[in-house]
């Protein structure tokens, strides 16, 4: 029962950041976490604060205004306080070129009485960067911009 309220709260998060409302994510977070995007590029990098998280969402939101993202397949494990989930999702956009963005996102979660406390999501990074370097080349230098990162990310 509870890995179903998971799956359906996950779901939930998804359709408001499709809607361009990282709130209800970023409120989930457990007050210590870490989140990793893998990748060297404007939206990769390690964040461990809500301020952080909270800028790198509007980032995101900056870059790829309209992204959608649908959740395919949401596996949960293990009880409450120590809890894994594994996702996989499409996010689909339009570029400033008018050409359509689509790529496959995997995530993995770990959760404590349903917060986050670990976060590491996988792209196909070579579709992220033709479309990070087209939204670039539209003006927008933020696309080339070095990875938002917190300090203690990096010392760790």
């Amino acid at each position: 029962m509870i890995h179903a309220l998971v799956r359906r709260k996950i779901r939930a998060v998804f359709a408001c950041l499709s809607a361009g409302d990282a709130e209800p994510l970023l409120t989930s977070l457990a007050p210590r976490f870490m989140s990793h995007f893998h990748g060297d590029h404007a939206l990769g990098g390690v964040r461990t604060t809500h301020h952080t998280m909270r800028a790198w969402w509007q980032r995101l939101f900056r870059l790829l205004p309209g992204a959608r993202f649908a959740v395919e397949d949401i596996l949960v494990n293990g009880p409450p306080w120590h809890m894994r989930v594994a996702l996989t999702a499409r996010v689909v956009g339009i570029l400033p070129d008018g050409q359509r963005y689509e790529n496959r996102l995997m995530q993995h979660m770990h959760l404590h009485w349903g917060r986050i406390t670990r976060a590491e999501t996988l792209e196909d990074l070579q579709h992220l960067q033709r479309a990070l370097d087209d939204v670039a080349a539209a003006g927008n230098a933020e696309a080339r911009a070095a990875p938002l990162e917190d300090v203690a990310a990096e010392a760790a």
